[in-house]
């Protein structure tokens, strides 16, 4: 079994087709894959989509029915959704000192990236999946496995 978090960056791929998206199903369908994503990714995942239909890659019925799927994707277990503590703000507060000044690393970046240290430190991680450039090198130098999907 290899437990993967996946940002939204990437996980958007998951419901839209777009550059990345045959990486992610491979992980996604992989027999053994546990994905992982936090409480945030619920709302980013939104917030993506509404994007979308506002720049007109997608129709509003596109973004509802792929939100759908999402929502049955969590309910069915397929996707494992993990809250955010106190801690986690702690860590991204220290993620952000440590690389915002140099690497531009974003706050809802840094705070995805502390949960999945949380679940690293849990041994529930192996690798980090993300389609954000500075967000995989952070987590690169944070010592994970990372995979972006655009680049596989």
């Amino acid at each position: 079994m290899a437990g993967y978090f996946f940002d939204s960056s990437a996980l958007v791929k998951l419901y839209h087709p777009e550059a990345g998206t045959p990486a992610v199903d491979q992980i996604v369908n992989a027999a053994g894959s546990l994905i992982r994503v936090s409480r945030l990714t619920v709302a980013e995942l939104t917030s993506a989509f509404a994007i979308k239909v506002r720049t007109k890659s997608i129709s509003r019925e596109d973004a509802e029915f792929f939100l759908r799927q999402f929502r049955r994707d969590i309910a069915n277990g397929k996707l494992e959704v993990f809250s955010i503590g106190e801690s986690a703000f702690t860590a991204t507060e220290l993620l952000v000192e440590r690389y915002a000044f140099t690497s531009r690393l974003r706050a809802l970046d840094g705070l995805q990236l502390a949960i999945a240290l949380e679940l690293r430190n849990r041994k529930l991680l192996d690798h980090f999946v993300a389609a954000d450039a500075i967000l995989c090198e952070v987590a690169g130098l944070e010592g994970f496995s990372v995979i972006n999907p655009e680049h596989s």
